[in-house]
């Protein structure tokens, strides 16, 4: 028996063109003589519909789409869809059994995810049945991304079935690690249970989403035998007949999190309608890192930089700003922002008169102006404009609202900075090249937006700062227990405080790429208004 896997990058709620793209993968089912052809979790509608699944005509265009591919299968290949069932006022996460024309059966979703990205309980009806097939003489179960990840699923299905082969059906976004911990589960899983287990994720970008895809075979030794394109769409078949030796590639840390940027960059613009963006250009780390990743993934052609200098840019960030660009080959344009500065300082003076102007208020007319500058490019030519905020700067607030904040995408949303310069290196040693110059990675960071500025003068250095925002952002860890792990308690009580200080910026801040387990948006729901402190 020969089964197929298609790791498809599906767009939410585009039916035509996902119902176009599975015909396209069934056909090199039909060439590829396969028996059962396997689609991710909900690949007809694309993942997370979200509310969308509480308007009927979603759901019936869903249904009306499942018809249709039904129409369209002449042969005895079994295909497994995701889609939204229906049964009176409830609806269900599901699969579709089809072949020959016809819906032979339907598997709904045992167990809902209800934390974290996922919000299923709060459209979906949980099932309470398991099902196993028996098809050309193999018992073969079907479960949905959750159910493999209970092992009280897998128990109830050995101990009423006992299949020899589980597939899943998936959608499980990522962050930087989840491919281990995927590969450690299942591999448990089919060792303890002797299954072979096929498990078939989706890939692609949906709003701060990624997919890796990453579909894997395991056989019931525990062992990986097959394994699909990250980052990539892929179709992986698994011949019941034939030996495999086990197979593992393991990638970097970095190198994952380069992949999944590019890929959730590429995926926001072309899903939402955009050819080309904008970035402001600093001559800093972050703007560099963010450029060169947007180049990657839209082309130099699509891609402008616009470097705005201040009195306070030093000749060294201002020459590596544009150097950079032309190592890019990105085109720039060069508009400096003082004779609008000092028209903002003019202006405001009689107003601020015998208190001088404050040094936050000035700095944050500069990122203003150049939120403004980017914002009329975005609306002159219909750029997006993408954002080069890191997520230490985005923890603590150490950002300008409605100024270097703007953008309608957050590259480095959810990347800390000292992952930035390990970004930066990585690229470096890709391109076998100082690409990023060795100027910007070396250079202290700062906002230059007053003179001698340095980020360490507000901030612990990010070595420290970040330690501390993981303990605190992603594994919860309260005040105390930080502190009792050798961290000086002035500086965990300040870092805490600008952090939930801040809730009222990161809620007007554009979303951003996840690549952490917890990042700020759906993962993270705190109040703005909000007195504790822990």
């Amino acid at each position: 028996m020969r089964i197929g896997l298609a790791q498809i990058n599906s767009v939410v709620g585009a039916f035509e063109a996902n119902f176009e793209k599975i015909l396209f993968y069934l056909d090199k089912a039909r060439r590829e003589k396969l028996d059962i052809i396997a689609f991710p979790e909900l690949a007809l509608c694309g993942y997370p519909p979200e509310d969308l699944l509480l308007r009927k005509s979603f759901i019936k265009a869903n249904l009306t789409y499942l018809n249709k591919i039904r129409k369209c299968l002449k042969t005895e290949t079994l295909v497994l869809i995701g889609y939204v069932s229906q049964k009176k006022d409830k609806i269900f996460n599901s699969v579709g059994i089809l072949s020959k024309q016809k819906i032979l059966d339907t598997y709904s979703k045992v167990y809902l995810p209800n934390y974290g990205v996922f919000d299923e309980k709060r459209y979906f009806t949980a099932s309470e049945e398991i099902k196993a097939y028996l098809y050309k003489k193999f018992k073969i179960a079907l479960s949905i991304c959750e159910d493999i990840w209970e092992e009280r699923f897998i128990q109830r299905l050995k101990g009423d079935f006992s299949p020899q082969i589980l597939i899943n059906l998936s959608a499980s976004p990522f962050f930087a690690g989840k491919f281990e911990l995927r590969k450690k589960w299942l591999s448990s899983l089919a060792k303890k249970f002797n299954l072979t287990i096929l498990y078939c994720n989706l890939i692609g970008g949906q709003d701060e989403l990624v997919f890796d895809g990453s579909s894997l075979v395991i056989n019931p030794k525990g062992k990986v035998i097959i394994m699909g394109k990250r980052f990539e769409e892929d179709l992986i078949i698994f011949d019941t007949q034939k030996k495999y030796r086990p197979l593992w590639r393991k990638m970097d840390r970095i190198e994952e999190i380069y992949k999944a940027l590019i890929l959730g960059i590429r995926d926001y613009l072309r899903k939402n309608g955009f050819r080309k963006a904008v970035i402001g250009l600093s001559g800093g780390i972050d703007s560099a890192v963010s450029l060169y990743l947007a180049k990657e993934a839209l082309g130099k052609n699509n891609l402008l930089a616009l470097i705005m200098p201040s009195r306070y840019t030093s000749s060294q960030t201002f020459n590596d700003a544009i150097s950079f660009s032309k190592n890019l080959e990105v085109k720039y344009h060069i508009i400096p922002i003082e004779a609008i500065y000092a028209s903002y300082l003019e202006r405001l003076k009689p107003y601020f008169k015998g208190t001088g102007f404050l040094d936050r208020t000035n700095q944050n007319i500069q990122a203003r102006i150049r939120g403004n500058i980017l914002m009329a490019f975005s609306n002159f030519f219909g750029y997006l404009v993408l954002n080069t905020g890191n997520k230490s700067e985005v923890s603590t607030g150490y950002c300008t609202l409605y100024g270097d904040m703007v953008g309608g995408f957050g590259i480095l949303k959810d990347v800390y900075k000292t992952e930035v310069y390990k970004l930066a290196k990585f690229i470096n040693k890709k391109a076998k090249d100082n690409i990023i110059p060795l100027s910007i990675i070396k250079r202290p960071p700062s906002a230059e937006l007053k003179p001698n500025q340095r980020d360490q003068d507000d901030l612990p250095p990010y070595g420290l700062l970040d330690k501390i925002l993981k303990l605190y952002i992603e594994e919860d860890k309260p005040k105390e227990e930080i502190i009792k792990l050798g961290f000086k308690k002035s500086i965990v009580e300040k870092i805490i405080k600008m952090v939930e200080k801040n809730e009222y910026k990161r809620r007007q801040s554009p979303i951003g790429i996840k690549i952490t387990p917890k990042a700020f948006g759906k993962d993270r729901r705190i109040p703005i208004t909000n007195k504790f402190l822990s």
